[in-house]
């Protein structure tokens, strides 16, 4: 794999609903990096599995990812709460893990020229992924503030579901992640832990602002 030098690497881990992905968006944008959720990656996995089930094999898994385009992870059928549950299932397989890795290698080290850099959010991504990337945080919040978010997410979009399931989701999911064998959600003593239940989505990101920029400076 080729690797771009003098690139900003930023690497976010997170349990579900903390609000990592909007943070990276707003670090993507304002440093003019490649944004990666890798939990999109899984999710294209697991909808592959619901919906070609007799294709689902570790060959044609490869096939799909070889070929796979960051458009293709912004379908909106990603995002539905079966599709992340199969998602956390199938993040435990560790071939599969071995093919997601090599994708999320590839973005964070090789992003497109017109990108200054990468910036990766996941579970395993300061862990495992991007071990040695410029900054690293670990954002976390309360699982019923979680959970609200969630909710009030899904009610926007009309989905019919009760604050309780998605509470009792988001805890499935969270052991899921945290307990798994393979490359479990963890924070490291590298990470900057940051937490959102009472911040604001802008409040948060003047604070990690401030810490990449003063990384760039030194």
């Amino acid at each position: 794999m080729i690797k771009r030098k003098n690139i900003l690497k930023i690497a976010i881990d997170s349990p579900a609903a903390a609000g990592a992905g909007t943070q990276a968006k707003l670090i993507g944008k304002h440093y003019n990096l490649l944004v990666l959720d890798t939990g999109r990656i899984y999710r294209y996995v697991a909808n592959i599995k619901i919906n070609e089930p007799t294709k689902f094999n570790y060959k044609y898994i490869k096939k799909k990812i070889d070929k796979l385009k960051m458009k293709d992870l912004q379908n909106k059928k990603l995002s539905s709460d079966k599709v992340a549950t199969i998602a956390s299932i199938i993040a435990k397989d560790k071939k599969i893990r071995k093919l997601v890795h090599a994708f999320q290698l590839e973005c964070a080290y090789n992003p497109p020229k017109k990108y200054a850099g990468s910036c990766l959010d996941g579970r395993d991504i300061g862990s495992k992924v991007v071990k040695n990337a410029d900054v690293k945080f670990y954002i976390t919040a309360n699982v019923k503030v979680r959970a609200m978010r969630r909710y009030k997410e899904l009610k926007a979009k009309n989905k019919k579901i009760t604050y309780k399931e998605v509470l009792k989701s988001i805890k499935k999911r969270d052991k899921s992640d945290k307990n798994r064998q393979i490359s479990p959600l963890k924070k490291t003593k590298d990470m900057v832990l940051l937490k959102s239940s009472s911040e604001s989505i802008s409040s948060l990101f003047m604070k990690i602002k401030k810490i990449i920029d003063r990384k760039i400076n030194t």
